[in-house]
Parts: C-alpha cells; sequence; structure tokens
C-alpha cells in the first residue's frame, strides 16, 4: 500500500510553517469555499467524508459537530486538543511544527460550521517551540483577514486564543482540558452532561484534535469522494502514523487507515540489522500490546479493535527481542501512578501499587502470588477508573502478561534476566514521552 502525503506533503520545504508558503500549496482556499456555504453543509460535507477523530477515540468528526444546538441562545466554543502527552505519540506537535496555518484554517472552518465565534488552542506548555510558531502563525492570519471580524468578507467574526497549558497528562481528557482552560486544576468532570451540551464555561463546545481539524480542509477543498478514496469504508482517508524505537527510519509516515505494520516497517527501512521484532504498540503506550503475529493486521479502527487492541494515537513504538517486557511495561506504570490526578480510588491507589508490584519483579522479590495481584489490580482498574487513564494504566500490563507471562515467571528467580546497563534494553528511552 502506497503512502498518501497530503498533511505532510511539503513538511521538507525549509520555510513550510510561514504563510507564504501555505498559501503556494492551497491555503486558505478551503476556507473561502467553506464561507461561501452554510455552516450545515458544511458539517455534512465532514460527516458524509466518514472523518474520524484522530486524537485516540476515532469518533467522527461531522457527528461531532451535529451535536450543538443551533437554536440556543448560549455562544458556542471550539477547543483545539493540542496536549500531546501519551508516552510515544509524536504528529500533532510536528504538525503544527511544519504547518501551523493547516490547523488554523481547519479551526476556522469548524468554528464557522458550529457557530462558534471564540476558538481555543490548548497547547502543552513544554513545548515552547511550537507554541512560539502557532502564535506567530495566528499573528499573521489575523493581519491578513483570515482571523477577527468580517473574515473574507463573509460576515463571520472569529477570535482564536493560543493557551499553553501547565503540563498534566490527565489534561489530554477532554473535560480536564476544560477544567484547566477555565482556571482550574485538570481533573476530568463527570459526563453527561457532555461538552456538546454544556463545555467550555457551561456552554456548547466541541473538542477536536489537532489532526483532527488539519485533515478538515483538504476534505472540503477536494471533496468527499476523494478523501473516501482513501482507507477503508468505516475507516476512510489519510492519517498520520508515528514509528519509532527499533526501526531503521524512525518518523511520520501518512499513509490511508488500514495500511499495515509490515508494509509501513518497509518504508521505515525494517526493525534494525540484526533483530527481530517482538511486541509493539499501536496506538501509544496506553493501547493493548501486540506482537510479531499480528503484522498483517489492517491499522484501521476496526481492524485493530479486532485483535482486542486499538488504534488510538497511531503511535506504533517497536521493540526488538533485546527489550525486557516486564521493564518496559513497569516504565509505563510508573509514569501513569505520576500522572493520575487522584480524582479516583481505582487509579489513584492502584497505579501505585502497580508501580511497587514491578519494582519488586525487576529486583527479584516477587512472587507467583503478585503476578496474580497485577492482573486482579490491572482488572480493577480497566472500565472502573472515572476516566480512561486507568484504563491505559491496565492495558499493558493485562496484554503483557498475556503474550509474555513466562518472561514474567523468570523475573521470579532473580530478577530481570536482561543486562540493565545494555544500550539496547529500554527502548522506552528513546520512544517515550
Amino acid at each position: 500500500m502506497a503512502l498518501t502525503p497530503v498533511l505532510s506533503r511539503y513538511w521538507d520545504h525549509p520555510q513550510s510553517w510561514t504563510l507564504s508558503t501555505y498559501r503556494a500549496h492551497d491555503g486558505y482556499r478551503a476556507l473561502q469555499k467553506a464561507l461561501g456555504m452554510h455552516p450545515d453543509e458544511v458539517i455534512d460535507t465532514v460527516k458524509s467524508s466518514g472523518l474520524r477523530g484522530r486524537g485516540g477515540a476515532g469518533f467522527r468528526t461531522g457527528v461531532k459537530w451535529s451535536f450543538i444546538p443551533h437554536d440556543d441562545d448560549k455562544p458556542h466554543y471550539l477547543v483545539v486538543n493540542a496536549d500531546e502527552s501519551e508516552p510515544g505519540t509524536c504528529k500533532d506537535i510536528p504538525l503544527i511544527m511544519a504547518t501551523p496555518h493547516l490547523l488554523i484554517e481547519g479551526a476556522i472552518i469548524a468554528a464557522y460550521a458550529i457557530r462558534a465565534h471564540h476558538a481555543f488552542i490548548y497547547v502543552r506548555g513544554e513545548v515552547v517551540p511550537a507554541l512560539r510558531r502557532l502564535r506567530i502563525a495566528v499573528a499573521e492570519a489575523y493581519e491578513a483577514g483570515y482571523l477577527g471580524t468580517n473574515i473574507n468578507g463573509s460576515g463571520f467574526d472569529l477570535e482564536l486564543v493560543v493557551h499553553a497549558g501547565a503540563g498534566a497528562y490527565i489534561c489530554g481528557e477532554e473535560t480536564a482540558l476544560l477544567d484547566s482552560l477555565e482556571g482550574r486544576r485538570g481533573q476530568p468532570r463527570l459526563r453527561p452532561p457532555f461538552p456538546a451540551e454544556a463545555g467550555l464555561y457551561a456552554s456548547p463546545t466541541v473538542v477536536n484534535n489537532v489532526e483532527s481539524l488539519a485533515s478538515v480542509p483538504p476534505i472540503v477543498l477536494d471533496g468527499v469522494e476523494w478523501f473516501r478514496s482513501m482507507g477503508t469504508e468505516d475507516s476512510p482517508g489519510f492519517t498520520l502514523y508515528s514509528l519509532s524505537g527499533h526501526v531503521t527510519n524512525p518518523g511520520q509516515y501518512e499513509a490511508p487507515l488500514g495500511i499495515t505494520l509490515r508494509d509501513l516497517l518497509e518504508y521505515a527501512g525494517g526493525i534494525r540489522a540484526g533483530h527481530e521484532l517482538k511486541f509493539w504498540t499501536p496506538g501509544g503506550s496506553s493501547t493493548p500490546l501486540l506482537t510479531a503475529e499480528h503484522l498483517d493486521v489492517p491499522l484501521d479502527y476496526e481492524g485493530v479493535a479486532g485483535v482486542g487492541s486499538m488504534l488510538g494515537t497511531k503511535a506504533l513504538q517497536i521493540f526488538d527481542e533485546t527489550t525486557c517486557v516486564v521493564r518496559a511495561v513497569r516504565r509505563w506504570t510508573e509514569f501513569y501512578a505520576h500522572e493520575s490526578c487522584g480524582k479516583c480510588t481505582p487509579c489513584r491507589e492502584g497505579t501505585y501499587w502497580l508501580s511497587q508490584m514491578y519494582e519488586q519483579l525487576e529486583t527479584g522479590r516477587g512472587s507467583a502470588e503478585d503476578l496474580e495481584r497485577l492482573v486482579t489490580i490491572a482488572d480493577s482498574l480497566n472500565g472502573k477508573s472515572f476516566c480512561a487513564l486507568g484504563d491505559g494504566a491496565a492495558s499493558p500490563i493485562l496484554s503483557s502478561i498475556k503474550f509474555f507471562r513466562d518472561e514474567y515467571v523468570e523475573h521470579l528467580d532473580g530478577g530481570c534476566p536482561f543486562d540493565p546497563h545494555a544500550s539496547t534494553l529500554m527502548a522506552t528511552e528513546g520512544v517515550g514521552a
């Protein structure tokens, strides 16, 4: 299956992030077309395209937009989730760095469609270069008349604010992000009500991922049939796959949904020389692990779900046979324990005790009962926590024990059988946050 560079087609341009370069590559033509359409027509176009959210859950973008009421007297808000924090995930920040105007154009079109006159881009505060580049691009858009009042003479007004987050993983969860944006501690909200009914400032709100919105201008400009000519029936279009870890050429590979890891590895030069695939994540550290037997699974939402995992953020972390699966999962578990907001007991207590048991396993002080406790506690997190952080913490544990139970048992006698000082041991050092 061939690659489909759309979002990334001119990332190699020496000044891809500037307004002049963006205009030279059809920049803001989709906006002009959208402003000549009725807002409902824009929503129907995105809905017909089948575009699914690229932030992890894969919910249909046009359907989410259609949930916003049109006959109310409350202000509507668009919030862009650019708080990319999932270990192994690296697509939204590169997109912002390379083509910030693509995100801005997509955000303006989305705001127009849902009748919002205020939009916010919530960016992870640590990525200062991305924040600076995005703010410069927003200033360029204002100066060119793409933001502000009476955009392109259409009568549509939009104010766009770039907001720097405070560095909490939990703020990637959309309702925690809204609380943070309102100036409160970022913690998930009880739902219902959902953001479409009572989101930012208790008003109808759409929260979209960076890549989701960046995909909107090409759809509006080139049409639904063009978009659906790529991908699969239920997962149409193109997307960014992030390959990291033990591959010859790690990086971003834009391809149709449904491509396989085997095909992507061919583009990436394969597993590093002299080694073979041991396990991999299809969508970041919060998705169940897969192994070499899953090389030909279609990387779309249905295909990955069919083998018990999730496509997630399409962060393909590749680990070869030199990696200790127990140590890798321990590092992820420690991350989730650190990032738990503490709001619910299963996650607050469960992630803490899981990290303690992994420390015992790796140092040879674990017992057979500890393996059963790992499964029991992970099961008490999975689907039973206040938000999906608990699911994310449990997924790599349950799947790694399923596929590599013998390796866990080896750790009961003398600790980790892998050399803790080997430079090849911890692929998570290279593919983490």
